[in-house]
């Protein structure tokens, strides 16, 4: 047989195979799907918008303990190396960061063990920027659940219910921590009737506040701390920019540390509208 036609044969056959798997998947996934097999659309062709919720952090960033709370150490530098490497020790609840349950419990999940379908989440933002304005001390209580589901019905499965209270604009100076004379801070936080009514009347997996602690700056047991966390649900302090999000409709996604054994971590975190 002439070169050719051996090419020619061998080119019917691989076209003949490749005729067959192809029908064959495409049959497969008809009886999967039904008569439509057209591919879903990737899910940021349906943003708006993404929300950075993160505040850059560095050594000169609010603490709850006072203490910087990243230290960076070059080891390599472009000039002299050709490439850039920092060393970092991080203490795990700076800036913006998660709270895994361990972090309040003596058996609950580590950072790496929070389930990963609780990072990506519906976003309630509860707005009491206007209280806390007037009272440092301002907490989110049940009265601002109820008002919240009042105007845009039920809290959904999953969410994330984050405080606004306008604290996230005040990283840059002492109204962060807002510690008076004798060291006492006071910024807002979740009261612990609120996260009680989160954990008995919604499914919702997780808190976030713009402020440094779950609890408001003056608590002197941590009570909201010790009631979320240990139910096996997590918390993330120091979110930036939900001024810029609507009460409803939003979807936060965080990028939680997974480094094992951890209390918690730093975290990117967004949220899509």
């Amino acid at each position: 047989m002439c070169d050719i036609c051996v090419m020619n044969a061998v080119k019917e056959k691989m076209l003949s195979r490749r005729s067959f798997f192809t029908a064959t998947a495409a049959s497969g996934a008809a009886a999967v799907l039904g008569s439509s097999v057209a591919a879903p659309p990737a899910m940021a062709a349906g943003v708006g918008s993404v929300e950075d919720l993160t505040h850059a952090y560095g050594p000169d960033f609010p603490t709850f303990f006072g203490a910087p709370g990243i230290e960076m150490t070059q080891e390599f530098n472009f000039a002299d190396h050709g490439f850039n490497l920092f060393n970092l020790s991080i203490n795990e609840h700076t800036g913006t960061h998660v709270d895994a349950p361990m972090h309040f419990s003596a058996d609950g999940n580590s950072v790496d063990e929070i389930p990963v379908n609780t990072l990506v989440a519906p976003l309630c933002v509860v707005d009491i920027a206007a209280k806390a304005e007037e009272d440092a001390d301002a907490q989110v209580t049940p009265d601002d659940l109820k008002a919240w589901i009042d105007a845009n019905g039920e809290i959904p499965e999953n969410a994330c219910v984050a405080m606004h209270s306008g604290w996230g604009g005040k990283t840059g100076g002492d109204g962060f921590r807002n510690a008076d004379g004798e060291g006492v801070m006071h910024f807002p936080g979740f009261h612990v009737e609120a996260a009680t009514m989160l954990m008995e009347e919604t499914a919702a997996q997780s808190i976030a506040v713009d402020t440094l602690s779950l609890d408001f700056g003056p608590s002197p047991d941590f009570a909201t701390h010790y009631a979320w966390l240990p139910s096996g649900r997590f918390g993330i302090e120091c979110l930036a920019n939900l001024d810029k999000l609507p009460a409803a409709g939003a979807t936060i996604v965080v990028g939680a540390p997974k480094h094992k054994g951890g209390s918690g971590g730093p975290a990117r975190i967004f949220a899509m509208t």
